[in-house]
């Protein structure tokens, strides 16, 4: 099936492109509304790397993006919902997504930072059982790849969310957990990935690239230790860990659209 959103291509650019309307697949809602869950810590971390003035043109401009593609695969996902139990997901979903909005594209500020993070993990937390609800209702063992793989790209940019906030010294208690939680997870998923026994040959290299960059990540973050900080590095690196995994996920979305349900 000719897929609605075309994959990542060079960090979300073009990130629109316009497609003819058709009916969304179980794989594609499950790639798209994981693909949510992404564009909520990609969005925070803009925010923060503006604040920060790191990189600022870029941030902006991949904030911009990130709050566009976010509204448009709402919509998508609307389209699409095929029970109530996902309207009512989406439901919140919404209402998380109206004020927050407003806010993120607003100008950065230290002394708020630390709400609108949680604020941001609410709503990232709504679009987390949206993805979980599809998932349910596709009835496909593999669809739990689509989402595992797609949840990597979350945590790339929750990572480099994490890193740039405590670079920047915001005031938050759970800043050290978040991060370290991260990290496990996305170490703990990664092996997973790796050791699925129906990975092709082009999703094995393409694991192992995403391998070769996590360990050069990793790193990165050892150097907090001496309290030193390379924000710069680590969203560059992360944002290479995205669009890996965007491309991977697309994999194992064609993998779960040749099963039968």
């Amino acid at each position: 099936m000719k897929r609605l959103i075309l994959p990542l291509v060079a960090l979300l650019l073009p990130l629109l492109t316009p497609v003819p309307v058709m009916a969304l697949s179980d794989a594609e809602a499950v790639n798209i509304s994981g693909r949510q869950r992404m564009l909520t810590q990609r969005m925070m971390k803009n925010h923060l790397l503006i604040g920060a003035e790191i990189q600022t043109d870029k941030a902006q401009r991949q904030l911009d993006e990130a709050v566009a593609l976010f509204e448009e695969q709402l919509i998508t996902l609307r389209d699409y919902s095929p029970t109530a139990a996902i309207d009512s997901k989406l439901d919140t979903v919404e209402a998380l997504w109206l004020p927050h909005r407003l806010r993120i594209i607003s100008a950065p500020s230290k002394t708020s930072a630390s709400l609108l993070m949680e604020d941001n993990l609410a709503l990232l937390k709504a679009c987390d059982d949206v993805v979980k609800a599809i998932e349910a209702h596709s009835g496909i063992d593999s669809a739990r790849l689509v989402n595992l793989s797609g949840r990597q790209r979350m945590l790339s940019q929750k990572i480099a969310k994490v890193y740039v906030a405590r670079a920047w010294r915001v005031r938050s208690d759970n800043l050290k957990q978040e991060l370290d939680d991260a990290i496990t997870l996305f170490d703990r998923s990664l092996n997973e990935l790796e050791t699925y026994p129906s990975n092709t040959a082009a999703l094995r290299d393409a694991l192992q690239r995403v391998r070769n960059q996590w360990d050069f990540s990793r790193t990165g973050f050892q150097l907090e230790d001496s309290g030193r900080y390379v924000p710069t590095v680590i969203a560059v690196t992360t944002d290479s860990i995205l669009s890996r995994m965007d491309a991977i996920t697309f994999q194992y979305q064609d993998l779960m659209q040749q099963k039968p349900r």
